[in-house]
């Protein structure tokens, strides 16, 4: 406990913990490293990292409905950018992650194969990758230091290279992976494109922007590390018709685009997705749900019509439950196809129009990317589900790849921005572009990878975080592309400096 408070680390999981890492004989295994993997389930989780990441951006709110969802403004100030060193969700955030770090770093240090390290070095470039991005600095603890010695903290370039050295030895150790849920060279190479994609936001003198200098050297590693995943042929786009087929319930066997995430059967669920259809769903559907979080009108509207992104009824699903994959907005209808009422007796009539400090029951846009899988009876067993939830899919590489011919990179194979853009859009029922330029990858990128927690490190990137959005509508500080560092780390660890503006 010791070592972990020090490193600002106070919100535990004993339980998980257990004595897991207290025998100091001896090489760990695969039962060690599981316990890091485990730490991973905390990303399917509607709030903390999945929360910083996505109500602080123009794609969601949290708004408070009479007494439901007030949870003492946690949400309305994510949107708002008004958080604070002690808003609930960034210090719980920032335990949860620098605990992945930690665990894989002594999964590392005792490590029984290149195997076992390889898995853990992965998982701690992905735990330290969130926390670089959201928090700017890192802490880390050497294993074998002193339970009194006080954690070094990696700078934000530090810490970044830090990673890129992690991904490296990963890629050359990993091979293909039995699912998603296990980290691969794939995966090792989707987050390395990630890094250096976002590496002139991490190496920046100026917070936030609102312009950064991307090297090409940099934007031809991004392509160097998309043309790998290419080559493997092991994933492609889905069809016309098949964008759900990425998070339905049958998505480890269906989809050809995932790369990386959590991987659910009914009997075990790493990180159950069905938090992402809860959130959304009203208490009268079926399945019932929370009756939270809603998206903009303004993001919705930015879909074509045709664009099957946007929503579509999904056999198996629609026909028996009701319930459309995608966005709901309007009437909304259940078994039978049965009109719903609110408690009140209204129809149940989602619209646009939401407010973030008091809505009806029924208002804003609803979104069900990921969906439930209905009994033959039309029933939904609790806790069952077992759709995949993805981290990192071959769509979101092409994106990265496309940036970074636009940002100044080349392509050996020749493909063009353009082309990248379009091989996505095109079987999406979307238009094809004549032609594209920063706003338009920066909306085909939310319209692609909208609600799966990567629309707020876009949005940086591309200086548009602090702009005005409905329910927020004044712009706000580049400080706040950064969220402060908990008040309890800063106070128990003089490595670590608080953040400008804070």
């Amino acid at each position: 406990m010791a070592i972990l408070v020090a490193s600002g680390c106070a919100k535990l999981d004993e339980k998980v913990l257990g004595n897991r890492f207290e025998d100091k004989g001896g090489a760990l295994s695969e039962s060690d490293l599981a316990g890091v993997y485990s730490q991973l389930g905390g990303q399917a989780d509607q709030g903390n990292t999945y929360a910083l990441q996505e109500h602080s951006t123009d794609e969601m709110m949290g708004p408070t409905r009479g007494t439901d969802w007030g949870d003492f403004g946690t949400w309305r100030k994510l949107h708002t950018h008004t958080w604070t060193p002690s808003h609930n969700q960034v210090n719980d955030t920032w335990d949860q992650l620098n605990i992945g770090v930690f665990r894989a770093t002594q999964v590392i240090d005792r490590a029984a194969s290149d195997q076992i390290k390889a898995e853990a070095s992965f998982l701690r470039a992905y735990f330290m990758f969130q926390v670089v991005d959201l928090y700017g600095q890192a802490p880390f603890r050497d294993p074998k230091s002193a339970n009194t010695d006080i954690p070094k903290v990696y700078s934000r370039p530090e810490a970044t290279d830090f990673i890129i050295k992690d991904l490296e030895f990963a890629e050359a150790n990993l091979g293909a992976a039995p699912n998603i849920g296990v980290a691969s060279k794939a995966a090792a190479q989707a987050l390395l494109a990630k890094v250096y994609l976002n590496r002139a936001v991490y190496t920046s003198e100026t917070v936030g922007g609102p312009t950064f200098t991307f090297a090409p050297a940099d934007m031809n590693k991004v392509i160097e590390y998309a043309n790998k995943i290419i080559a493997s042929g092991t994933y492609s786009i889905e069809p016309a018709g098949k964008y759900f087929q990425n998070f339905a319930w049958d998505n480890s066997e269906q989809s050809h685009d995932n790369i990386f995430g959590l991987y659910n059967t009914p009997s075990r669920q790493m990180g159950n997705a069905k938090n992402r259809w809860k959130m959304g769903l009203h208490y009268n559907q079926t399945p019932d749900g929370w009756n939270g979080f809603t998206t903009l009108a303004e993001f919705y509207n930015s879909f074509q019509p045709t664009d099957e992104r946007r929503g579509v009824a999904y056999p198996g699903l629609t026909d028996k439950v009701g319930l459309r994959a995608g966005f709901a907005v309007g009437q909304q209808y259940g078994p039978n196809n049965k009109a719903l009422t609110q408690r009140s007796g209204k129809p149940l009539i989602f619209t646009p129009e939401v407010n973030l400090n008091y809505s009806t029951e029924a208002q804003g846009i609803r979104v069900f990317k990921y969906f439930p899988h209905p009994n033959a009876d039309g029933s939904v067993t609790d806790n069952s589900e077992d759709n995949d939830y993805v981290f990192f899919r071959f769509a979101d590489v092409l994106l990265e790849k496309a940036e970074a011919i636009m940002r100044g990179g080349t392509d050996p194979n020749g493909q063009t921005a353009l082309a990248l853009v379009n091989a996505i859009r095109t079987p999406r029922g979307a238009t094809p572009l004549s032609a594209v330029s920063e706003a338009d990858l920066l909306a085909e990128r939310g319209r692609e990878l909208y609600w799966e927690g990567w629309r707020r490190n876009d949005l940086i990137r591309f200086g548009k975080f602090n702009d005005p959005v409905d329910q927020r509508p004044l712009a706000t500080d580049k400080s706040r592309t950064l969220y402060p560092i908990p008040q309890r780390a800063v106070d128990t660890n003089p490595n670590l400096k608080q953040n400008p503006g804070y």
